[in-house]
């Protein structure tokens, strides 16, 4: 490899670095979130909070469906919608045009709970975007939205959520 090679390299590891060190803290992050958000009934896994993230972005999801996007098998996926409907959180009803398949749905209680775990992320978000210079801020916006553009042309999926305009200007003050 000649000198000239080796500069796209170091750049291209030390991204993949950073992407991989970034997504564990925000990992611990919104576990933290998850945790502190919980009255003893909140869901147990991080299993059962993808798939409410499922059911939230696309009301009256059908099962088959999510089976497809956690990669889960339906007998695990039953059981996580189980638990989710017990303690309030789903409802599962029969296909409009389909009464043989299953169509899943968010309950007002679950939906308060996934606002404030949101809220409770973004706040922690914030307090950290806000301290980065406005610079900082624009390349970090650049950069997530060509990773978020890129990771939803490798899954071919589009369910994933755009990356916010927010980053670029100064944030508002979140308590």
């Amino acid at each position: 490899m000649t000198e000239p090679d080796a500069a796209p390299n170091m750049i291209w590891h030390e991204a993949i670095q950073s992407a991989s060190s970034i997504t564990e803290l925000l990992d611990v992050m919104w576990e933290h979130a998850r945790n502190s958000t919980s009255r003893g009934t909140a869901p147990g896994s991080t299993s059962q909070l993808r798939l409410m993230y499922l059911v939230d972005r696309e009301d009256g999801v059908r099962m088959r469906t999510v089976c497809q996007q956690l990669a889960s098998a339906p007998p695990t996926v039953t059981r996580m919608c189980d638990r989710l409907q017990a303690i309030g959180f789903l409802e599962r009803l029969p296909c409009p045009d389909n009464g043989r398949e299953v169509a899943l749905r968010l309950t007002p209680t679950g939906k308060r709970h996934l606002q404030r775990i949101r809220e409770q992320r973004d706040s922690m978000l914030h307090r950290a975007i806000d301290t980065m210079p406005s610079t900082e801020r624009r390349a970090l916006a650049r950069g997530l939205a060509g990773l978020h553009r890129q990771l939803g042309a490798a899954d071919g999926e589009e369910h994933y959520r755009p990356v916010t305009h927010i980053l670029a200007g100064p944030l508002p003050y979140r308590p």
